[in-house]
């Protein structure tokens, strides 16, 4: 573990700068991440570094199981794990994958040479890869990398991944030693200097060893119980099994989540179809409304035509009677129901009147029967006669009119009533 930082924090403005950079570039060497998400990966670093200075954001290659290497960004550095009343800071390296951040990143802790992954670790593998809850239960886009932090420093408090390495000293002597928890490398190599001495410690014939930040004494090498080649072959079957089992349960859930995925784009299809039928059953129903209303006012208007031809029959069927007799006046065969009714005959038949005897006319005058002058002469009063009568027509006919929109009002009443 590597002491508390005095290192300055980074610039934010040369962080904002880098990653602006780095997440604007353009084919063959942009990084591969969507464009619809690099916004959003720009602040979730933005936010770490400023919650965390002692982590940088930086691009490296990353190789992956198969072989393939790829240049992605990572945070680098170290994060605060307190422990027995004492913080310190744990080497870790955050990779941010492709699929980030709609899917987690991969976490691995980075030991330096005098550091040693404690086996087993339920949060460690023997590789350095992380595996938290956290981690498992990633949601986009409420999960971020500060959280994800908070959650490691919780995690690694209750059982810290990494130990010191102690060396038995060769020349024992009654002179204490102080307890270094890293040496002046790593030092060096984190900008962090060494934890200042542990609790002096008196040495027997035999030498013991200062203790490491977890308070445990390590026993001299000799005296440590070596496991045998069956226990090591145990262990390495059960952990492969146990990784084997994670990678089961891992493809099991994807791939119910891309069935899942499957299922609900087919039934938000089935949705968008049930609402455009839908649309087109209340379009249709509302024509079949509108076509109802149509045909009960044309039905209405139909009842009323039948009242009236039902009326006049009743008022006619007397005088079909006197048809059958020899003494019939053909001006009295019909009867003019009112006033305008026979003004309106009589405007009428004078009208067709004057039209027969000006075609007489114009074949007399065609045939020199008439003289032209005299032709004249006489279509002009005639004309003058015609216009008179058409004039009184068209007024007769107005006053029918306004008399049969009276009349059918007053029978709208009587059939609403």
């Amino acid at each position: 573990m590597v002491s508390p930082s005095l290192t300055p924090p980074p610039n934010p403005q040369q962080t904002q700068q880098f990653l602006s950079s780095v997440l604007s570039q353009r084919a063959p060497s942009s990084l591969p991440y969507t464009e619809d998400t690099k916004w959003l990966i720009r602040q979730h670093l933005l936010s770490l570094v400023s919650n965390y200075p002692s982590l940088e954001p930086k691009t490296a290659t990353f190789t992956h199981n198969d072989g393939r290497s790829i240049n992605l960004l990572q945070a680098d550095g170290t994060i605060p794990m307190p422990f027995q009343g004492v913080t310190y800071n744990i080497p870790i390296i955050i990779w941010l994958m492709e699929s980030y951040p709609r899917y987690a990143p991969a976490i691995y802790v980075n030991p330096t040479r005098d550091m040693i992954i404690k086996r087993p670790h339920p949060n460690v593998s023997p590789s350095g890869l992380v595996s938290i809850p956290y981690l498992h239960n990633w949601i986009y886009p409420s999960s971020n990398l500060v959280d994800l932090v908070g959650n490691l420093s919780s995690a690694f408090s209750r059982d810290p991944p990494l130990y010191s390495q102690r060396r038995p000293n060769p020349n024992p002597s009654p002179t204490p030693s102080p307890s270094p928890s890293i040496n002046s490398s790593m030092s060096s190599s984190y900008g962090h200097p060494p934890p200042p001495p542990g609790p002096r410690v008196a040495h027997s014939a035999a030498g013991t060893y200062p203790p490491s930040p977890y308070e445990r004494v390590q026993p001299p090498q000799h005296l440590q119980a070596r496991p045998t080649s069956t226990d090591a072959a145990a262990e390495v079957y059960k952990r492969n099994a146990m990784n084997k089992l994670v990678e089961m349960v891992h493809g099991d859930i994807i791939g119910l989540r891309k069935a899942k995925e499957v299922e609900m784009e087919g039934l938000f299809a089935a949705q968008a179809v049930l609402r455009r039928r839908e649309e087109e059953i209340n379009k249709g129903l509302k024509e079949m409304q509108d076509e109802k209303e149509a045909l009960e006012q044309q039905l209405q208007f139909v009842l009323m035509n039948t009242d009236v031809l039902d009326s006049w029959v009743i008022d006619n069927e007397g005088k079909t009677k006197n048809l059958g007799k020899n003494n019939v006046d053909v001006d009295q065969a019909i009867y003019c129901a009112d006033l305008l009714s026979k003004q309106m005959l009589d405007c009428t038949a004078a009208d067709l009147a004057i039209e027969d005897v000006v075609y007489s006319m114009d074949k007399a005058v065609q045939d020199g029967s008439v003289s032209f002058d005299q032709y004249l002469r006489n279509v002009r009063l005639l004309s003058r006669e015609q216009f008179f009568h058409r004039a009184t027509a068209v007024k007769v006919k107005e006053a029918q009119m306004q008399a049969q929109v009276a009349n059918m009002a007053s029978r709208i009443s009587h059939f609403v009533s």
